[in-house]
């Protein structure tokens, strides 16, 4: 099965469209203020605008208000909604959008706890977790805890590159990968040489596991 790419946290026309053509599935828009990586509605929706066919746009969202996700979803046409902070289920499915929720992770999760409360989203996305920030800090986390069997489709985040993306998908198998600042030259701004590298590698990597 080939894995998905997703890369996230783009600002800018430029970097989003070149992402596209080489071939990632998904690009993602971060709409958390206190992100490095924050982007507004108008430049969300220039770089939607911009975006070839069959490239699907994720909005990401950290505990927001309902009225900013309904007003952001009424300006910038987002195909699948991500919820990167503390929402339960019910704050997730009343957008009626397809979704997925981010986990950090930690030891003593309980995966069955989380499948039955997030059973129609879908997938979950895996994230190392940090005190202090959502998602985007570089960090591995210990592809161990993820177990074997899984009622929802793993999207793999947390320190990835293009260095250790290849291990990452013959150890975890993932149905997608996400990448932030493992494809940056700083934070909000993505360099399309490492961009390059790591789709390249993912490519690989998915001829290696056949």
């Amino acid at each position: 099965m080939r894995t998905r790419l997703k890369i996230c946290g783009f600002t800018n026309v430029e970097e989003a469209v070149y992402a596209a053509n080489l071939g990632v599935d998904a690009i993602g828009l971060v709409f958390y203020a206190s992100s490095p990586r924050h982007v507004s509605v108008e430049t969300a929706l220039e770089i939607t605008k911009a975006l070839p066919p069959f490239v699907s746009v994720v909005g990401l969202f950290v505990n927001a208000q309902e009225q900013y996700i309904r007003d952001v979803m009424c300006q910038v046409p987002l195909d699948y909604l991500q919820f990167h902070g503390d929402e339960l289920a019910a704050d997730c499915r009343i957008y009626n959008k397809p979704y997925f929720k981010a986990v950090s992770m930690k030891k003593g999760l309980d995966f069955d706890v989380l499948y039955e409360e997030y059973h129609d989203a879908v997938a979950l996305l895996l994230d190392a977790y940090h005190p202090n920030a959502r998602g985007g800090m570089g960090s591995v986390f210990d592809w161990d805890l993820i177990p074997k069997e899984r009622s929802l489709p793993v999207i793999l985040a947390g320190g990835l590159s293009s260095k250790n993306i290849k291990r990452a998908i013959k150890t975890v198998m993932p149905y997608a990968v996400d990448v932030s600042s493992g494809v940056e030259l700083y934070q909000g701004h993505k360099d399309i040489v490492k961009m390059t590298a790591f789709t390249q590698q993912v490519q690989e990597g998915d001829r290696e596991t056949l």
